[in-house]
């Protein structure tokens, strides 16, 4: 497995606004092996979905560089596919339609009508939302317009799937439910995930690693946890497990007492 299957060389991000430059990130270096799970973690304003944003390509570094599969990342790709809060489904289409169309921009003119239907039932069918393929966004529950926000994502195969705090507008209940249907879609599709999260329990169950950043400006990553859980990981079993509570105290503290006083938020 490749220990750098994306890159980030010392990558700086500073933005231009009417109170003057704004120096986000600074001196970022990370190295992400294919079918690595990572999540960024820090506190409001430390620059995670910045981070985010530059390795998707929605905005460009300052200085540094930042590679995927041996291609410098300039701009946005289906190779890099984004997940947000927000599912920004289309509501005039029903659910099946917004997977088509993600399928359709990728693959048309290189597979046939039929081809891409299928892969927009197959993806349905990984999230578990083959049932409710006619139903219109406003038909369904959050947690399920999340679920096809993650199949329209996964249903363009990409190299990278980028999450940003995907399931942070759910209740606690929902939210575990996609976490562990996450767990199983990574399984089965060997996925390299990177995923924004606050939460510090999301953190452990989900990561193989927990990059953990200071707080802005010039925000930076300040240390990162390796979490050696075997896989598949079971949520129940895992709160007994000294090595979870150990890795979950880990991150509290880096949190909590090493970066305590966060900035003010300002990007």
């Amino acid at each position: 497995m490749s220990k750098k299957f994306i890159e980030v060389q010392d990558a700086e991000m500073v933005f231009e606004t009417r109170k003057g430059s704004f120096h986000a990130l600074t001196r970022i270096n990370l190295a992400i092996a294919q079918g690595e799970f990572v999540t960024l973690i820090g506190h409001s304003g430390c620059g995670k979905s910045t981070l985010l944003n530059l390795l998707a390509g929605l905005t460009t570094a300052t200085d540094g560089a930042l590679i995927c599969a041996g291609r410098e990342i300039a701009g946005p790709s289906p190779e890099r596919a984004v997940v947000f809060q927000n599912h920004s489904l289309l509501p005039w289409l029903n659910c099946y339609d917004n997977v088509y169309l993600a399928v359709e921009r990728v693959f048309a003119g290189k597979e046939s009508v039929a081809q891409m239907k299928e892969r927009a039932s197959a993806a349905l069918a990984l999230v578990g939302l083959s049932s409710a393929s006619a139903k219109r966004p406003n038909e369904i529950s959050g947690g399920m317009k999340q679920r096809v926000g993650i199949a329209r994502a996964l249903s363009m195969e990409p190299k990278v799937l980028l999450m940003d705090e995907p399931f942070g507008a759910l209740d606690a209940l929902t939210r575990a439910h996609l976490q562990d249907e996450l767990l199983r879609i990574v399984a089965a599709t060997g996925s390299t995930v990177v995923m924004v999260t606050h939460d510090v329990d999301e953190a452990v169950l989900l990561s193989d690693r927990i990059v953990m950043m200071t707080n802005g400006p010039k925000a930076t990553i300040g240390d990162i946890v390796q979490v050696r859980l075997a896989r598949p990981r079971e949520r129940v079993a895992l709160a007994h497990d000294p090595l979870y509570m150990e890795y979950r105290t880990r991150v509290l503290e880096f949190l909590y007492h090493r970066q305590a006083r966060p900035h003010k938020e300002a990007a």
